[in-house]
């Protein structure tokens, strides 16, 4: 007998009964089955695991009810089907509702029948375990310490609160600029935290349009506007035990941030058009490129609503900060690409990783890994040499060169684009601009004074 036979215990106290059901479950060749005249037996062989157990509701030294509850005590992922008289029906029904899998009356076509709901349960069981499976690929996909990739220190800084935020329910606010991984992150701490096995609703709220965000977030009755045609689930419901994620939070209308506040307190929402309102549970993490700080100063968010959502800030840095991280990723986006396109790997020139090294990647990892895929497909040899390498976005200096401003102003804003490209290293920026330290720190003196 297999390794992966279908384990099944039968137990029945008459004679003929029990080998019919015995030669009726064996002419699967995959089932594995053992037969017992009374529960008391039964029981004492619990250890072995079966995954079914076709239950006689009248036995010598256990009542069926008794049975079923002290095999569902043992372990609940038994399955137990009811065997029973005419007369026991409602008494199998109460069982049912208890948890049974089916019961089954002894009637003449007793062994169609039972075929039939194995049939069914083998099918349910296979789905279950490619459920497991597949649940298994998501969490293993997102391992924060495999998926989220680097060694410098802004991302180890990262792990450390991806580690805490996994280990409880505490609203998260990931930031950081476009491209840099927000949802990634978002993921990584649902599938590895308590609600890993429930659902994960992403909402991007820039790429809604205002009048359908309410009805996304809340859902709507029938007939409450023109084109609602049915009732529609919202996100919050959809969520229900598991993770909300709301992306972009920065761009949602004010005019909806106060419900979105009123669902946060009191956990509950209203569908649009309805009247009755829904419970609802769900972690929350939202993500935005935005200065939320700025943004409540500005006007544009509330701040009731930015203290309801701060939790713990999460913080992503930008990759043009994560120094070495770039060689990193680079090599990995090459090697998921080589294999997911059954191509060999192609390796970087010290000259292509340098020429990497010197971007400042305004659009983060998305565009390293546009650039990397790129890369694989022009290289020609088995290395990838600079000329490879393509960058779509301007340079800092040809964005600002776009605008009008004074000569100053000018100053000021190439200034600021190389301390903030070289994490504030005045040293550094004035090697790179080839002007005095004394000169840096004067204009930027005088920049504070004349804002005063």
């Amino acid at each position: 007998m297999s390794d992966q036979s279908f384990k099944i215990f039968v137990v029945e106290d008459d004679d003929w009964y029990r080998k019919l059901l015995v030669h009726t479950l064996e002419l699967n060749p995959d089932h594995s089955v053992k037969a017992f005249a009374d529960g008391e037996s039964m029981l004492k062989e619990l250890k072995e695991k079966p995954q079914l157990v076709t239950l006689d509701f009248r036995l010598p030294d256990y009542s069926g009810s008794d049975l079923f509850d002290k095999i569902k005590a043992y372990d609940p992922s038994i399955e137990v089907i009811i065997i029973s008289e005419q007369q026991d029906i409602e008494t199998a029904i109460n069982l049912l509702k208890k948890g049974a899998y089916d019961y089954l009356t002894k009637t003449d076509d007793i062994r169609d029948r039972l075929i039939h709901v194995l049939n069914k349960l083998d099918k349910n069981k296979k789905l279950e375990a490619r459920v497991e499976s597949l649940q298994e690929e998501v969490e293993k996909k997102y391992e924060f310490a495999t998926n989220i990739i680097g060694q410098s220190a802004g991302i180890k800084r990262v792990f450390n609160l991806i580690d805490k935020a996994i280990k409880t329910n505490i609203t998260v606010m990931i930031t950081g600029e476009t491209g840099t991984g927000k949802e990634v992150v978002a993921k990584s701490i649902h599938y590895n935290g308590k609600q890993k096995t429930k659902p994960f609703v992403p909402l991007n709220m820039s790429a809604i349009p205002k009048d359908l965000v309410e009805s996304e977030l809340f859902g709507h009755e029938k007939g409450s506007f023109t084109g609602a045609t049915g009732k529609h689930i919202g996100k919050f419901e959809q969520a229900q035990g598991g993770t909300l994620f709301l992306d972009e939070i920065g761009e949602m209308d004010i005019s909806l941030q106060a419900k979105l506040l009123r669902a946060l307190q009191e956990k509950e929402i209203t569908r649009v058009g309805g009247s009755s309102p829904i419970k609802v549970n769900c972690r929350v993490i939202v993500a935005t490129h935005r200065n939320l700080q700025q943004e409540v100063k500005n006007g544009n968010f509330r701040e009731d609503l930015y203290y309801r959502l701060f939790g713990l800030p999460l913080e992503l840095p930008p990759l043009r900060e994560r120094d070495k991280d770039v060689i990193i990723l680079a090599k990995h986006f090459a090697e998921t690409f080589a294999h997911e396109n059954d191509e060999e790997l192609k390796s970087f020139s010290k000259e292509a990783f340098q020429k990497l090294m010197n971007y400042p990647f305004p659009g983060n990892i998305r565009e390293l890994k546009s650039i990397v895929e790129l890369a694989m497909v022009m290289a020609d040899g088995t290395e990838i040499l600079p000329d490879d390498i393509t960058f779509a976005q301007k340079d800092v200096l040809s964005d600002i060169l776009t605008e009008e401003m004074s000569m100053r102003e000018y100053q000021m804003r190439i200034i600021h684009s190389y301390l903030k490209k070289y994490n504030d290293d005045i040293k550094m920026v004035a090697d790179k601009l080839d002007i005095g330290q004394s000169t840096i720190y004067r204009l930027l003196k005088e920049e504070k004074e004349s804002s005063q």
